[in-house]
């Protein structure tokens, strides 16, 4: 069996943790032998990865700079491990991995994982810029840099001087027998709101952070009350909650307070996302956005930010604006809206059948151990790997 060791960031809910349980949950274990290690403590989703009978394992590292006794402990995790591959995820989780590397007995390719489309170095935080360009200084040392979005790669290469070689696009798998429509949902989900069962609902899902510019999505949901008084609108996500004092005064100014439902990081996400009658993203920068491919499999049809991937993602099942167009979005949705439901319903249909045919978890994984065995083969790990099989 090929032992793969994840070294990632840390486990809360966000896009590549998630990528990392589902790729987890569809590889071929008697293939492949995986041990996850979280540079930070453990968070929601390192249940879910250990409920799979995978190792999970903290180094308690704090934010700031590395502490000897995080770094010690990961390499004792590792070498205890032997893995005939390490896999980072995200810049931190990288960096690590490529580090960690040098201490094991036996040299150890490690395959890099980016996900994100951030490229201005002055907009990060100053320790999360400076990983991220020392990550494009010593990128041309991992055996395989994989990108969610071909948007990404380019803007890594280009803009923050990362290796233009062994790069690999996997886009991002999504679970159709997870995230499937629902009409019981949509009468649930609007049951539980108090809203009468044909109201017109607006969605906008993701962690509350600038990147995902909410000032945006709640701008464009004033201009559309004005002409459609009955539509409401739900947020959810990390941060997205009645505490968050920041949502509720722009809620207040534009008169939202009503219609707008926030309901914060939830457990139920496929069926609050199957309640949509239009899902959107209104990100000012993204790379491959989970939360678009999720609502599609729900036969949602989608209005998101041209950034990235997204306008690839979505293709002729729905529509796209420029970011920070908050008019450009309200324009979108009424037009979706104005087709009527039957419209939407095909719209929905189709985007579900754009995830089947292209995006589906299965294929995804199976990019992913082709690319792992791939990388054995011509590594000088080859042959132990080899005898451990026989």
């Amino acid at each position: 069996m090929v032992r793969i060791a994840h070294v990632i960031t840390g486990l809360n809910t966000g896009g590549a943790e998630t990528m990392l349980y589902k790729l987890l949950s569809r590889m071929d274990r008697a293939r492949f032998d995986p041990l996850v290690v979280s540079l930070a403590d453990n968070g929601s989703l390192a249940v879910r990865i250990a409920a799979l009978n995978i190792p999970v394992f903290s180094c308690g590292m704090r934010p700031g700079f590395p502490r000897l006794g995080a770094a010690l402990k990961l390499t004792g995790l590792l070498r205890g491990f032997a893995p005939h591959l390490l896999q980072g995820w995200m810049y931190h989780g990288n960096l690590a991995a490529q580090a960690a590397a040098v201490t094991l007995a036996e040299k150890t390719p490690v395959v890099w994982n980016i996900r994100g489309s951030h490229h201005i170095l002055n907009e990060e935080k100053f320790l999360t810029a400076a990983t991220i360009w020392l990550g494009a200084r010593i990128s041309a040392l991992p055996s395989r840099i994989v990108a969610n979005s071909v948007v990404s790669a380019e803007l890594h290469q280009r803009h923050l001087g990362f290796s233009r070689h062994r790069w690999a696009i996997i886009p991002n798998g999504f679970e159709l027998e997870k995230f499937t429509p629902s009409e019981n949902a949509r009468s649930e989900v609007r049951s539980e709101l108090g809203l009468p069962p044909n109201t017109m609902l607006i969605g906008l899902i993701g962690r509350y952070h600038p990147v995902k510019d909410h000032a945006s999505f709640l701008r464009a949901a004033g201009m559309f009350r004005k002409d459609a008084p009955d539509t409401h609108f739900l947020l959810a996500g990390a941060g997205v909650d009645v505490s968050n004092a920041a949502l509720r005064e722009q809620r207040a100014a534009l008169g939202l307070l009503e219609c707008t439902h926030l309901l914060g990081e939830r457990k139920d996400m496929s069926r609050i996302t199957a309640a949509l009658d239009i899902a959107s993203s209104s990100s000012s920068s993204e790379a491959f956005p989970n939360v678009i491919g999720e609502a599609m499999s729900c036969g949602v049809p989608c209005v998101v930010t041209d950034v990235g991937d997204s306008a690839w993602l979505v293709g002729d099942t729905g529509l796209a604006v420029p970011p920070r167009d908050s008019g450009g979005l309200s324009r979108a949705w009424m037009e979706l809206c104005s087709r009527g439901a039957s419209h939407r319903r095909a719209l929905g249909a189709s985007a579900r059948a754009r995830i089947a045919g292209h995006f589906s978890m299965a294929s995804v994984a199976t990019q992913y151990e082709q690319l792992y065995e791939q990388i054995l083969e011509t590594s000088s790990a080859t042959k132990g790997y080899r005898r451990c099989a026989a």
